[in-house]
């Protein structure tokens, strides 16, 4: 599954209204700010707080240099 374009330009983080990222090797959509991962599950994506996971400074930094 991949999020295209114009679905990331409507969503936003739920906590702090941010841009989020799509990062597909982990099927998940990145908050940088809060420094969050939320789900996405059968294309349906996750982004409640209790379902989120929080990144350590390092794994962001990692799937940063993966990006580029």
């Amino acid at each position: 599954m991949a999020v295209d374009e114009r679905t990331l330009n409507i969503l936003a983080c739920p906590l702090c209204k941010g841009k989020l990222v799509w990062a597909a090797a982990q099927s998940e959509l990145i908050c940088r700010g809060d420094r969050l991962a939320f789900p996405v599950r059968n294309d349906i994506p996750m982004l409640l707080s209790h379902e989120a996971r929080e990144l350590s400074r390092e794994e962001l930094e990692q799937m940063e240099q993966h990006k580029s």
